[in-house]
């Protein structure tokens, strides 16, 4: 068993914040398996390599014998963004948080261990408080204590308003810590203010305050903003290994070394030595992001899947060719209106996903993103029969491709 030096070394390694130090020291000495909570939102079940980075050092306790506690918020994701001002949080019903969150923990499984592992709802408690209990919670903080949370005090300051519900949010979150007796929560740094609003709380409710610990946000696609799937400048880790490859090849230079920190699950020494050879010169961009993309591939689907996601890309991406596995996509007999339909409905058909409205597909289409057998679909109403199309690819971007079959 490793020791407690080993252990601290290991889960504090790259962490951006750790606040209680000598505790977590303290906690490890005492021998016993720790409680290490990581809370979800529901309402975005899909997990992307920026999540991973959390969860692989939530795996880290896993592997040292501790317990990893999965919180799903399907309480507070009933009741979604309070403030109104969040598109990306809207109100659930209890079946689409259950849905989401089954989603969410086969997805977090391809990072956790099975074992070691614990999942929690929250509305196992706060779906069974009184307002007496949410009054008594609310007195064991203060406003200004609040306002010291940074976008709050902004907002106040600008006058733009702040809802009572937000200001619960950080009550609630700690009353999960409270009620899964945690030892330490893990999240990114956008979550440090909540995480310590649950020490004193905890310390109130006699348990020892948790260690809080946060790791650093991956920066998206686009160089510039965390990684989100709402902002689509993301590479979600059950995506298909061609898709995965892809998408790394589109990084910009720039953030390469901090991918390789953060994305890989290298240990330190290999990054230094990767970071370094690039930084030197010894190795070029374009070979250090192959090999960056190549290791994202095989660490979520397995030895040797990067070498044929790199095959295949370079069969269409560098030869130009059309690739070997394109999906023949049906035209739905219901999108078709007086032996017509629009080419915005199709790409919605074909790539559900990346595409997930007729909407967005006129939008795929305005951005010039859209070809239809070869040529480029300029025309965001542009309609066909489907005996025209019969057979022909339609593609979007660089990395989706389908065959339409009337």
């Amino acid at each position: 068993m490793a020791t407690v030096d080993e252990q601290f070394t290991v889960l504090a390694a790259g962490a951006v914040d750790l606040i209680g130090e000598a505790e977590l020291r303290r906690k490890l000495e005492s021998g016993r398996p720790l409680r290490a909570k990581l809370g979800l939102d529901p309402s975005k079940p899909d997990i992307h390599i920026g999540h991973a980075v959390v969860l692989r050092r939530l795996r880290d306790f896993q592997e040292l014998g501790h317990t990893a506690v999965l919180i799903v918020g399907d309480f507070t994701a009933q009741v979604g963004d309070p403030s109104g001002r969040s598109a990306t949080r809207p109100a659930l019903s209890s079946q689409e948080a259950d849905e989401n969150a089954a989603t969410y923990f086969e997805q977090a499984q391809r990072v956790l261990l099975p074992d070691n592992l614990e999942i929690r709802y929250n509305s196992e408690w706060l779906g069974t408080m009184g307002i007496d209990d949410v009054l008594r919670l609310t007195g064991r903080a203060t406003v200004a204590r609040m306002l010291e949370r940074d976008d709050f005090a902004k907002r106040f300051a600008s006058g733009t308003p702040i809802s009572v519900m937000e200001l619960l949010y950080p009550l609630l979150q700690a009353w999960d810590s409270v009620m899964v007796q945690a030892d330490v929560e893990i999240g990114g740094t956008d979550q440090l203010f909540n995480f310590l609003a649950a020490r004193p709380i905890q310390q109130h409710e006699g348990q020892d305050p948790q260690v809080v610990l946060t790791m650093p946000l991956l920066v998206g696609l686009d160089g510039k903003q965390k990684m989100s799937k709402s902002l689509d400048n993301y590479v979600g880790i059950t995506e298909p290994p061609g898709e995965q490859y892809g998408k790394v090849m589109s990084l910009r230079d720039e953030t390469m070394p901090e991918y390789f920190a953060l994305a890989t699950g290298w240990p330190d020494v290999r990054v230094a030595e990767v970071s370094g050879a690039l930084q030197s010169g010894e190795i070029t961009p374009r070979d250090a992001k192959r090999l960056l993309a190549r290791t994202v591939v095989d660490l979520y689907h397995g030895e040797g899947a990067g070498a044929e996601a790199e095959a295949e890309f370079d069969h269409v991406f560098v030869a130009h060719e059309i690739p070997d596995d394109v999906p023949d996509v049906p035209i739905p007999p219901d999108d078709v209106r007086e032996g017509r339909v629009r080419v915005a409905t199709l790409v919605a058909r074909a790539f559900p996903k990346a595409v997930p409205s007729n909407k967005e597909g006129r939008r795929k289409i305005q951005q010039g993103g859209v070809r239809l057998d070869g040529d480029v679909v300029t025309d965001a109403d542009f309609e066909v029969a489907p005996a025209d199309v019969d057979g022909k690819l339609l593609q979007l971007g660089r990395r989706n491709w389908a065959r339409l079959r009337a």
